[in-house]
């Protein structure tokens, strides 16, 4: 006769067994799985190799100069001239790179140029109003517009000018 306890310990057995060879099967896929992925990298890497040596092979100077006389009727090429290389530092910025104006800057510059629009726009006004009321009608849509048609002074970027006289010479790393 089985007891209760016997059969409640065959069951926690049974159950033990089945989570135990779950989880060998998990970790036995994943191992094949690392497997594949490692093949994988090692073709990928055979492949870069195999490039760079195509690449190295392609880029021979004897070659290039073979292919350069062999069609330089149909290209007309011509040596680069050593004032035509430029450095990195002299090529334009990327929007990304503008530097930010100061806020402090850009509130004076926007302060004087407010007052200078102001002082504009009263002469205008006063005129516009002197013309108006010639011709019988107010106009204030000229003062308005002048006085939001000033643009804000941008800072311009530092360290350009001292960096354009200066050339750096060096190899170019891959």
């Amino acid at each position: 006769m089985l007891k209760t306890f016997d059969l409640v310990l065959i069951g926690v057995m049974t159950a033990t067994a089945t989570v135990t060879y779950t989880i060998k099967h998990r970790a036995e896929l994943k191992v094949e799985e690392v497997h594949r992925l490692e093949a994988e990298i090692k073709l990928e890497k055979d492949t870069i190799d195999l490039l760079k040596a195509d690449w190295a092979l392609q880029s021979q100077p004897n070659r290039l100069e073979r292919l350069v006389n062999a069609y330089n009727e149909e290209l007309k090429l011509q040596p680069t001239e050593s004032t035509a290389l430029v450095h990195a530092k002299e090529l334009p910025m990327l929007k990304s790179e503008v530097p930010v104006p100061d806020v402090t800057e850009a509130k004076v510059s926007a302060k004087g140029a407010t007052e200078a629009s102001a002082k504009g726009a009263t002469e205008a006004s006063a005129k516009s109003a002197t013309e108006a009321s010639a011709k019988g009608a107010p106009d204030t849509k000229g003062a308005q517009a002048t006085a939001k048609a000033q643009p804000i002074p941008m800072p311009a970027p530092r360290g350009e000018a001292e960096d354009a006289d200066q050339i750096e010479t060096g190899s170019v790393e891959e």
